[in-house]
C-alpha cells in the first residue's frame, strides 16, 4: 500500500487486486489498461501507475498474510476504529473476511456486506 497520509472518515484511499498470480495479472493490466508497474520496495508485489506515473493501485501476491483477501479489485476507505466497524459489520448481517490485523502500520480488515461485496477498512 502506497504511504499513508491522514484522511478523512470514509474516503477510498486505495484500491488493489490479489491474486495468485500477480506478474501475470499485473501484465494483463498494462497492456489493456496502460498502466505501467514496478516492484513495491521490499516485496514481490507491484504498484501500478496510470499514465502520468502517479502511482494508483496495487496488484498483490495471494500469499502469506495476503492468502484470504478475495481476488477481485477492493477499495480501502479510512474508518476511526477499524474493530468498532467490524463489530457493527457483523451486527448488521455482514462477514469478516479477513482481519483485524495490522498492514503497512494500519489496522486494517476486509468485510462483506449482506449482498456479499467485499471492502477493505483502514483505520485512519
Amino acid at each position: 500500500m502506497a504511504e499513508k497520509t491522514k484522511s478523512t472518515v470514509g474516503s477510498i484511499i486505495w484500491r488493489d487486486l490479489t491474486v495468485p498470480n500477480a506478474e501475470e495479472v499485473k501484465n494483463f493490466y498494462c497492456d489493456v489498461v496502460g498502466w505501467t508497474a514496478e516492484l513495491h520496495p521490499g516485496c514481490d508485489d507491484f504498484n501500478i501507475k496510470r499514465a502520468d506515473g502517479e502511482v494508483t493501485a496495487g496488484i498483490c501476491y495471494a500469499k502469506g498474510s495476503n492468502a484470504n483477501i478475495p481476488p477481485q479489485w477492493m477499495v480501502y476507505v479510512t474508518v476511526e476504529n477499524v474493530d468498532a466497524s467490524a463489530a457493527k459489520c457483523v451486527e448488521l448481517g455482514g462477514k469478516i473476511v479477513d482481519g483485524p490485523r495490522m498492514m503497512g502500520g494500519n489496522n486494517f480488515c476486509v468485510i462483506q456486506d449482506p449482498a456479499g461485496a467485499v471492502m477493505g477498512l483502514i483505520e485512519g
